[in-house]
């Protein structure tokens, strides 16, 4: 079968296509399982039993207890939540590395409006947090603290423990938002020693509208919003049943082919990471090769424009991202490369190729024949 025409998407950060065992779960669960989980009866309770074991499942695949799951309509919801909650009381200082996912990103300004400080957890030039400069930070200051434990644009896996150790020694917060880790790394929120966890689940190949906070057993944040007493109070409104069994389906699916897909996904980035270098010489692989998500490859095409490059792959069918946090055309540098101290012909040329599980090796090897066909063209009439 010629693929010479066929969509290929390598942006599967962005978002995955939810599975046909997820579909069928959640449509079962709308048909059979309709009712309000408060109502208290029969049509109630068969929700209520629906949800709980959809709250067991997630628990137990990320080593959590299930009253410490909260549902929410997504990661960033779930960031939101736990970044404001633990807020609400008398300003500090907030410490996170640069360029985080604009869940807490744009959070942390509002914050900043409010009087709050913001110190910087400073990265290396592959993009993980510089351990020994933690214990000389303001911890007296500090009231807060928040990282991503997989970045969603290079895919870099930070060791969150040191922060964790000192965020527990000084009674400081620490929310991990592992919305780009979870379901394509193990995660253990019990290892992890965070107070708050953000989970969302349209990233591993679940529905959309749907995502967890995991909140330490314990802890405790303000809501924000108001309503109701769903979900032990935090998080108000009638429970979404269908999608909350969608989600815990879908990480339940990845639990079981877990071996699999992460050798499936590293064997396609690889093959697609190989021949790049090969036929789009001179490129630049962006953040840490050992440290990095399976699926994901981060790499700059040094004399080449990333706006360009990235409206002539989507002229040619190639699905990729910027190499940047906004995703609106804007044209600005982006920070986690700026952070990573890369220069400006190399972020000015980044994109962001992440692979799935339904691609196949011969739509890398196109997918390569056409992104190589644009480099080359860019670069000869540069």
């Amino acid at each position: 079968m010629s693929l010479s025409n066929t969509l290929i998407d390598l942006d599967h950060n962005a978002t995955t296509r939810p599975s046909a065992e997820v579909i069928d779960a959640v449509a079962r669960t709308m048909r059979d399982a309709y009712a309000n989980p408060g109502s208290r009866h029969a049509a109630g309770r068969r929700a209520r039993n629906a949800l709980e074991t959809a709250r067991e499942t997630i628990a137990r695949i990320l080593d959590a207890e299930p009253d410490e799951v909260i549902f929410t309509s997504g990661g960033t919801e779930a960031s939101n939540l736990a970044l404001f909650g633990f807020a609400s009381g008398p300003t500090g200082t907030i410490a996170l590395p640069p360029a985080e996912h604009p869940a807490t990103e744009e959070t942390v300004r509002v914050l900043q409006s409010r009087g709050w400080q913001r110190t910087v957890l400073p990265v290396d030039t592959d993009g993980r947090i510089v351990q020994d400069a933690l214990p000389s930070l303001s911890w007296d200051a500090i009231r807060l603290a928040t990282c991503l434990l997989a970045h969603n644009e290079t895919g870099v896996i930070q060791d969150t423990e040191p922060l964790a150790q000192l965020c527990a020694e000084h009674r400081v917060p620490l929310h991990i938002d592992a919305v780009q880790a979870v379901g394509k790394i193990p995660v253990s929120f019990r290892q992890l020693q965070a107070t708050t966890m953000a989970v969302g689940a349209h990233k591993f190949h679940g529905p959309r509208g749907i995502g967890a906070l995991l909140l330490r057993r314990g802890a405790r944040l303000v809501p924000l919003q108001y309503g109701g007493h769903q979900e032990q109070g935090n998080r108000p409104g009638t429970e979404t049943v269908a999608l909350a069994v969608g989600m815990a389906t879908a990480l339940e699916q990845w639990d079981r082919e877990r071996q699999q897909r992460t050798e499936r996904m590293r064997v396609l980035r690889d093959r697609l990471e190989a021949a790049l270098t090969e036929q789009c010489s001179p490129v630049v692989i962006n953040g840490s090769r050992e440290h990095r998500l399976p699926n994901t490859l981060n790499i700059a095409f040094p004399g080449c424009d990333g706006e360009a490059l990235l409206v002539a792959l989507d002229l040619a069918n190639v699905c990729c991202s910027m190499g940047s946090a906004c995703a609106s055309g804007s044209s600005e540098p982006a920070p986690v490369l700026v952070a990573m101290q890369k220069p400006p012909e190399v972020y000015r040329a980044s994109l962001r190729f992440s692979v799935g599980i339904d691609n196949t090796e011969a739509e890398i090897d196109e997918a390569v024949r056409r992104i190589s066909e644009v480099v080359n063209r860019q670069r000869q009439t540069a």
